[in-house]
Formats: structure tokens, C-alpha cells, sequence
């Protein structure tokens, strides 16, 4: 996937990259939000800021209601995690790479992808567009494969 990031910010594509992107933000790495950033990474899976709570509380972590949607609004605004908007609600996964989505319609499951399309096709959206392509997210939609 064609991807370019500002110089001074290496991508993050672990844990130790995400909690080093904190510190250069000067983002104070609290427990909380320790807390979150392992369980993203852990569990490599896109939740809701419900299912993050119901996670940590069930692993004994200490961590409130506030806190988790406090700490992934502000992760995700920085860019560190990744939020998906959808009808119901946001999702909060980890940032390993550019990557596109695979959303199920029949389990609600949302599946990374690395997918890069062909020179021709950013070519013809420069084209149409008159802007440079720099990056790409792609959102596919269906039904599990019988």
C-alpha cells in the first residue's frame, strides 16, 4: 500500500512503537493508558470502548468507564490507535501498518487486509482528482462465503 509519513514520526507498527509515539507527542503514559495500548495489541482485534472495559476489568486491571473512552479518544486523535466510525457505534483497533477493512455483514466482523492497487487505478484517481495520492484505505462489504 502506498503510504508516506511526515519524516520526524517513524510508523507504528508495535506496541513499543506505539508507547514510543506517545512519549514523542510528550503524551503522559499513564497505567490506564498502558492498559489499553497492551490489550490492542494483544488481542489484534478492532472493540468497542465497551468491550475494551468489560477486557481489562475481567484481566483484575483496574480502569473506569471514563478513563477508557478518555484515553482512546485521545490515542486515536494522535493517531496511535485507530477508530472506525460505524451505525453503531466507534471501534478502536491497533496501528501495525497501513492496511484496508473487510467488513462482514453476517458477524459484524471487521477483518485487516493489506491490499495495493494497481499504479493505473491512483494514476486515474490523480487524474480525475488532480490531487497526489499518497495513502489508501479501502472498506470492502459482504457476506461469509458459504
Amino acid at each position: 500500500m502506498n503510504t508516506e509519513t511526515t519524516p520526524d514520526l517513524k510508523p507504528i507498527r508495535s506496541l513499543d512503537d506505539a508507547i514510543e509515539r506517545c512519549q514523542t507527542l510528550g503524551m503522559r503514559l499513564s497505567r490506564q493508558r498502558k492498559f489499553i495500548l497492551e490489550l490492542l495489541w494483544q488481542d489484534q482485534e478492532h472493540m468497542s470502548a465497551r468491550e475494551i472495559y468489560d477486557r481489562l476489568n475481567r484481566q483484575g486491571k483496574d480502569i473506569g468507564h471514563t478513563s477508557v473512552y478518555q484515553n482512546l479518544e485521545a490515542l486515536s486523535e494522535q493517531g496511535i490507535i485507530e477508530c472506525i466510525e460505524r451505525s453503531d457505534g466507534r471501534l478502536y483497533g491497533n496501528i501495525s501498518d497501513a492496511h484496508s477493512h473487510v467488513n462482514c455483514l453476517d458477524t459484524q466482523q471487521i477483518l485487516d487486509i493489506h491490499i495495493e492497487l494497481p499504479e493505473e487505478i491512483i494514476q486515474q484517481v490523480e487524474a480525475q482528482t488532480g490531487v497526489r495520492i499518497t495513502e489508501y484505505h479501502i472498506d470492502f462489504y459482504g457476506y461469509k462465503a458459504k
